[in-house]
């Protein structure tokens, strides 16, 4: 959907469908105040005889003379109307469109009506909500178009000095939507060379990006031994994914994201239940993420130089598979014993991180669908972050709290690392029971000595669950910390 900013009023709109929200107990804002006209006074009608009385999340679709529909949206009382309102209510406005042959609308929540949110978030919220409830998965489907999610444009009312934000949130919105689609793909489809070749089209769509690809010989040649065990298994070859934009002076040091690409996780000879098994078509969202933030900053054309890593590679049991007990050679040197070869994640990322510390990074951040201890400790409502640094996290989650797609902090103390002590190697790839989720990042921590890094663990929010599928998140956190490093 094409999402662009206009001062058009109701009156004048010729869309086919305008959206107008209201306050709980509040005077009618001027565009309300003209959509009112426009519906002959319905809306003043309907307000007095308590059929719509704008409580946050409430929907409404009522008809001009002409047929163009009006779509009224409750926003609340005022003074509670916070982010996660906004947002719940820009995507319920918007569902109730894509259920119809609407392909164009105005969007006329306004910036100016609130009193605890700023214009620039407000038009950010409601841009990538928008855009949120219009995606829908439709690859693999093999069925007759219907008229519905049509919706191809929406203008947001926002005079010119707020065209900049929507025009940043349309680009944000366009990486989650490449993240989710790459998330919502089934294995079979989105395996590492899939990824490779997204890799590819992306580098070629933009003059300021490009592309190199470690395949197995190159990463076999470099001694990346704790992420070639993992890819023992599998038939579908590893590949080490580099997409590169420069935004910046050459001798900018470069931002780097490094996404964990799991494209399917069997958990190898430690086998997962069968139960579920099918969901793990999103270990690989950690890739989709830091993919989807790519395509963000190179629709935006931010000012930094950004690289994003991604370590793509299928868990699989197999006669080559790698086993418990074994002890394999990370490309840093250091040794690691596996105890559960389900732990794979830190295994790939391990390489990843270290390969990317040759590019000398002013930071690096790695994503990933790390820990079912992250969903048990935060839910679905937050990403974890965890780092040594102290300025870097809190950076984060600044960022998350900004655009409503939020981060929260666990603890690396070195009071957790003997966790992953063993008398036959290094490390051990897994802290047991306690704690897990900060033990995986103890792990990654120890190859990470001495640089601005943080691992951000999205195993509650990059996924929901079947019917939602892959939710794109955090593309939006990161994309905004990304401009907000932009503007230092």
């Amino acid at each position: 959907m094409k999402i662009t900013s206009s001062l058009m009023t109701p009156i004048k709109s010729e869309s086919d469908a305008l959206i107008v929200s209201f306050f709980l107990g509040e005077s009618f804002s001027p565009s309300a105040k003209d959509a009112d006209e426009l519906l002959n006074k319905q809306i003043t009608q309907l307000h007095k005889n308590r059929d719509f009385t704008a409580k946050a999340g409430e929907v409404l679709t009522l008809f001009t003379n002409n047929g163009q529909r009006v779509v009224l949206v409750g926003l609340g009382k005022k003074s509670k109307c916070d982010l996660g309102t906004l947002q719940m209510a820009s995507k319920n406005a918007i569902k109730a469109l894509v259920k119809t042959p609407a392909q164009s609308v105005s969007n006329y929540i306004s910036a100016n009506e609130f009193e605890n949110i700023d214009k620039a978030t407000v038009c950010k919220i409601i841009c990538i909500a928008a855009s949120h409830a219009v995606y829908r998965y439709e690859t693999t489907k093999n069925f007759k178009k219907d008229n519905k999610h049509s919706l191809k444009s929406m203008d947001i009312y926002a005079d010119e000095k707020l065209a900049s934000t929507v025009r940043h949130a349309s680009s944000i919105a366009i990486g989650v939507e490449v993240s989710r689609e790459l998330g919502n793909l089934p294995a079979n489809i989105c395996n590492p060379d899939y990824l490779a070749k997204q890799a590819e089209d992306i580098a070629k769509k933009y003059d300021n990006c490009s592309l190199s690809i470690l395949d197995k010989k190159k990463m076999e040649k470099l001694k990346m031994g704790s992420l070639l065990a993992v890819a023992r298994g599998s038939r579908n070859q590893p590949k080490m994914i580099v997409l590169k934009y420069n935004g910046a002076d050459k001798s900018q040091k470069p931002h780097i994201l490094v996404g964990k690409g799991i494209t399917f996780d069997t958990g190898g000879i430690s086998l997962k239940p069968g139960s579920n098994m099918d969901e793990m078509k999103y270990d690989m969202c950690g890739a989709a993420t830091v993919i989807g933030t790519f395509v963000a900053v190179a629709e935006m054309q931010l000012p930094i130089n950004l690289i994003c890593i991604v370590p793509a590679v299928e868990n699989m049991p197999d006669g080559d598979a790698y086993r418990p007990g074994d002890v394999v050679t990370s490309y840093s040197g250091k040794t690691i014993e596996v105890l559960n070869t389900d732990a794979e994640g830190r295994m790939i990322l391990c390489d990843a991180l270290t390969y990317a510390q040759e590019f000398e990074p002013q930071v690096l951040i790695d994503l990933a669908t790390l820990t079912g201890a992250c969903v048990v400790a935060l839910g679905h409502v937050a990403s974890a972050v965890m780092s040594k640094q102290s300025q870097l996290p809190q950076d984060i989650i600044n960022a998350g709290i900004e655009i409503h797609d939020r981060a929260w902090p666990l603890p690396l103390w070195d009071d957790y690392q003997k966790q992953i002590n063993t008398s036959f190697a290094d490390m051990q790839n897994i802290g047991g029971f306690a704690a897990g989720t900060i033990t995986a990042g103890c792990f990654l921590a120890r190859f990470t000595e001495n640089v601005n890094w943080a691992h951000i663990d999205i195993a509650g929010t990059a996924w929901e669950n079947k019917k939602e599928g892959a939710t794109g998140r955090p593309v939006a956190m990161m994309s905004q910390y990304l401009i907000n490093e932009s503007q230092k």
